[in-house]
């Protein structure tokens, strides 16, 4: 049975194949990076959400502390 494909063809395939696998490292390691990147993103973002909402609360927390001391006592 004669071979009838192209030497340069399968050549390229073989070249495209190993390029693709050669790559797969540096594109996990690239998703990866880019997952961590996002997660500390948010977790800084989280960070100053609460202490947005605990500097909103501290107001009110002063003056319950004040009202609370500045009572009379019977």
């Amino acid at each position: 049975m004669p071979n009838n494909v192209n030497e340069q063809v399968t050549d390229a395939v073989t070249q495209t194949n190993v390029k693709v696998v050669a790559e797969a490292p540096a594109q996990a390691m690239a998703a990866f990076y880019q997952v961590i990147a996002a997660a500390n993103g948010m977790a800084a973002q989280n960070a100053v959400s609460n202490q947005h909402n605990l500097n909103q609360l501290n107001a009110t927390i002063v003056a319950q502390a004040i009202s609370i001391i500045s009572k009379p006592t019977p």
